[in-house]
């Protein structure tokens, strides 16, 4: 149960999957960038949401899974994509997870939740902005 004093919880139409965070990127880029990942043969394939979990940092509460490969290749592959093009970025460990909650600043105490199998045929890229919703600047399909 989530009893934190403000948690906020995240609007359907910002819930995502991360694959790479990019950060903040010079507009210039934006070109490089999709003829870039428009070289990119990757596959789709199937999240498995099978559990709950907390970044304490964050205070986040989020729906995960394990990394397929599928799903680390694509990663790896948009992440030497963006090393080449030169842009700066955090790069991160993948742990792919779906933000429920913010705000929370102590471990909630939730139920093991029934997997749900998420396929995953395509991916985007997201302009995200303070106080504004997410706007898709660009998808790409994936094979399957």
């Amino acid at each position: 149960m989530i009893d934190d004093m403000s948690p906020r919880r995240v609007p359907d139409h910002n819930l995502h999957l991360t694959l790479l965070f990019l950060g903040n990127q010079p507009g210039g880029c934006v070109e490089a960038l999709y003829d870039a990942v428009d070289s990119l043969q990757s596959r789709g394939f199937t999240f498995n949401l099978d559990r709950f979990g907390w970044f304490r940092d964050a205070q986040v509460v989020w729906l995960g899974g394990a990394a397929g490969e599928s799903a680390l290749a694509l990663v790896a592959d948009l992440s030497s994509a963006m090393l080449g093009l030169g842009l700066d970025f955090e790069q991160r460990t993948f742990c792919p997870h779906i933000t429920l909650y913010r705000k929370v600043s102590c471990r909630p105490i939730l139920p093991a939740p029934p997997c749900l199998d998420w396929r995953i045929d395509h991916f985007a890229l997201i302009e995200s902005l303070p106080a504004r919703p997410y706007q898709v600047l660009r998808t790409w399909p994936l094979s399957l």
